[in-house]
């Protein structure tokens, strides 16, 4: 994608949709949740306003013209670095891209808002709906997951069940498991006892493999997450990769970039995304494998969060 991209970003490599071009539709961290592992940062306000934070138009438009100039994904992803079902036309955005591909469309949420029968409706033209469970009762889904008030585990995994029964599509729950916060066999049985309701067609483990929202998140080890899995039977699968991640050679150049510009003064996401010309998503990933290389470091400062080189 060209550097003047506003809405889109990719495609990027995904360990769950192979090449998948990402759109977004709401600004950054607006969102329903703020989710202890999130890897873009903490939500500085909950939201469950649902507006048309990004004109339809507009994003048809330049997902049309990314189809045309890039390669081919394997999927068009509504996700980015917020809640796409916060977009109250996420639906009419997805049905515009599906009349001028064929690409696949998939959506990345937290779930947490298709108890509403509007939103589930608007998922009608989508291939794969990729929502998460990541608690088997209220007071560990507050505590994984911190919720807007309006917004209960009850609503959620009512939700999920509902577009289970009513989607003509796929379904793939992601669990992100947290050591010692959601990993116990207490919580698992329970966050069966959910997926038992749901039934969707497949359950996909993730762990805390890079840097969080929150530096105290720790990973679940590899011999417990196979253990889970046997545990949530024969849907669930580990996505959790056993490395470090990898970028393709224009991404490394990229994070040299990111390096310089880290060496000269901390800088949040969005300065580095401002500084280099390119989606916020992208930057992003550059820095979760210099974290991972331990070639930088985090600061929180307030609500926001600042990078600064190691070295």
């Amino acid at each position: 994608m060209k550097n003047a991209s506003r809405y889109t970003y990719g495609p990027v490599a995904s360990r769950r949709l192979g090449r998948s071009l990402g759109v977004d539709l709401v600004p950054s961290k607006t969102c329903d949740l703020n989710c202890i592992y999130c890897q873009l940062g903490p939500t500085a306000r909950t939201t469950i306003e649902r507006r048309e934070y990004a004109p339809v138009e507009d994003v048809v438009e330049e997902v049309r013209r990314g189809l045309e100039e890039g390669p081919a994904p394997d999927y068009v992803t509504l996700g980015g670095s917020g809640e796409p079902t916060l977009h109250s036309r996420f639906g009419e955005v997805a049905a515009g891209i599906r009349r001028y591909s064929g690409v696949p469309i998939a959506l990345l949420t937290g779930g947490a808002l298709l108890h509403l029968d509007e939103v589930r409706a608007a998922c009608e033209p989508l291939a794969l709906v990729l929502p998460s469970l990541d608690a088997g009762d209220e007071e560990t889904f507050r505590r994984v997951n911190r919720p807007h008030p309006g917004l209960t585990l009850e609503r959620l995994v009512d939700g999920l069940a509902a577009l289970r029964r009513e989607f003509r599509g796929q379904m793939w729950v992601e669990v992100f498991l947290v050591e010692g916060v959601n990993s116990s066999d207490q919580q698992v049985v329970r966050i069966r006892e959910c997926i038992e309701r749901i039934r969707p067609h497949r359950v996909q483990l993730n762990t805390a493999v890079r840097p969080p929202a929150e530096v105290l998140v720790g990973a679940v080890p590899e011999e417990r997450l196979e253990q889970i899995r046997e545990m949530l039977g024969g849907r669930a699968e580990v996505i959790a990769p056993a490395t470090g991640l990898e970028l393709p050679a224009e991404g490394r150049a990229r994070k040299e970039r990111v390096l310089d510009m880290l060496r000269r003064r901390p800088c949040t996401v969005q300065d580095i995304a401002v500084g280099l010309g390119v989606h916020r998503n992208e930057a992003a990933k550059c820095l979760r494998v210099l974290l991972d290389e331990g070639a930088v470091r985090r600061r929180q400062r307030l609500y926001d969060t600042y990078y600064e080189s190691s070295g």
